[in-house]
Formats: structure tokens, sequence, C-alpha cells
């Protein structure tokens, strides 16, 4: 198998879903529409407090110490948090989404912030979990593409049920799967087989509390700006090499 199919498939699930996506959600009204749309945001909530669980894993504990895991997760949410509020990237991520939609939707307000929410939240959702980190990675190993095919299916449904709601701006999120997974399918590729599971543990922690501030987002609770706390991602694995080496 290439390596990178398993992101192109994916890309091609989100576009797929996408289109069927927005022909049914034109077909719906907008109480079922929000009701989509708050499922999908407990749902979310679901896979993020799942992916927290990372903390009690046996690698990461022994590696910075029982009671350090999720104080790695802190430190590297504030580090990530500062860096990427003074970079401004959850306002160059919605940027990217305006541009978007002004090249492919037609103008208006409403349209262009209904599908600017729509890239940023879908391109979060299939862009921060554990399968999209673990699973190319394995496939820059060589290892298959199992977990990008079983999150590419996922992915297929959840942008069908996103752009019943938000329409041609998830479709665009293709782009985004297709930009972060193939540079991590890369990182696999050159790396080899150098990552700790450890380090991978802390992506993992960090990313599921990344997806509960998407949840959140969905659901209209708070708006939390996790555009700006991308770069915890590479915090947490710099901080538990670190914190691993000063023990």
């Amino acid at each position: 198998m290439v390596r990178g199919a398993g992101t192109l498939l994916n890309m091609g699930t989100v576009l797929l879903g996408s289109g069927l996506g927005v022909f049914l959600g034109s077909r719906l009204p907008e109480r079922t529409r929000t009701t989509v749309t708050d499922a999908l945001g407990l749902v979310t909530l679901v896979i993020g407090a799942l992916n927290v669980a990372a903390l009690s894993d046996p690698a990461f504990r022994s590696a910075v110490g029982g009671s350090a895991t999720l104080l790695v997760v802190l430190g590297a949410l504030l580090v990530g948090g500062i860096a990427g509020s003074l970079l401004g990237l959850e306002s160059r991520l919605e940027g990217i989404g305006a541009w978007l939609q002004r090249r492919l939707s037609g103008p208006g307000s409403a349209r262009r912030e209904r599908f600017v929410e729509g890239y940023v939240s879908a391109s979060l959702v299939f862009v921060v979990g554990p399968l999209a980190i673990l699973g190319s990675l394995s496939d820059g190993l060589g290892r298959g593409i199992d977990q990008l095919a079983l999150k590419s299916t996922l992915d297929g449904f959840a942008a069908l049920a996103f752009a019943a709601s938000f329409g041609w701006g998830v479709a665009a999120s293709a782009i985004s799967v297709g930009v972060v997974q193939g540079l991590l399918t890369l990182l696999g590729a050159l790396l080899g087989g150098l990552l700790p599971e450890a380090l991978i543990s802390s992506v993992t922690a960090t990313g599921g509390v990344l997806l509960l501030g998407v949840g959140l987002r969905l659901l209209e609770l708070k708006p939390v700006a996790v555009g700006d706390l991308l770069p915890a991602l590479l915090a947490a694995p710099a901080l538990t090499a670190l914190v691993q080496a000063l023990r």
C-alpha cells in the first residue's frame, strides 16, 4: 500500500459525506439540523473524554510519574494556548474558512458565518483525534492504513451530519485533513519507530481536551478558541520528554 493512501481515502469520505449532507440538509427543517448538531456535540464530548483517558496510560505514567500526567497536559495547554493566541491561530483558521467561502459559495454574512463554523468545527474534529495522529504515523511507518480506514468511515458519517447543518464549509475541511495527516504521515516515514508510546499518549490526552472544547462549541455552551490551543499538541510530547529526562 502506498504511503499516504489512508489520508487520500479520508479526504474522499469527507467530501462524499459532505455532499450527501448538503443534499439532505436542504430537505431538513432547521429544528432537525439543530438537533443533529447537538448530537454531534455530545458525541464529540464522549470521544474527547475517551481520549483524555490516555492520562492513565502505563507508559505515560511511567515516563513522567503517576501524578504528573495531568500536569504535563495542563502545561502543554498553557504553553500552547499562549503561543497560539499570540500567533492568532484561531483567527487565521477562521480567515482560511472565510477565504474559501468567498470562492466556493455566494455572498452574505450569515452564509459566510455558517460556512466558517462548519469548516473550523469539522477541521478540528477530523484532525485532533488520536486516530488522525496514530493512523497517519502508522501509515508513514508502513504499517498499513487500518486505523485511517476506520477513521475515514467515521469521518464520512460525521461529515454527512455536519454538512446537513453547516453546508459546504464541512467539505472544505478535507483540505485540513490532507495537510495535517499528510504531514504526520511524512513525519512517521522520517522518524521510523523512534516515537515512544509515552509521547503518543501525551498527544492523545491533550487532543482529548481539545475535542472537549470542540464539543462545547458545537453545543453553543462556550465558544472555546480551540484553534489557539492547537500548539499544545506539539508542546505535550516536548514536555513529556523534558520531564522524563529530569526525573
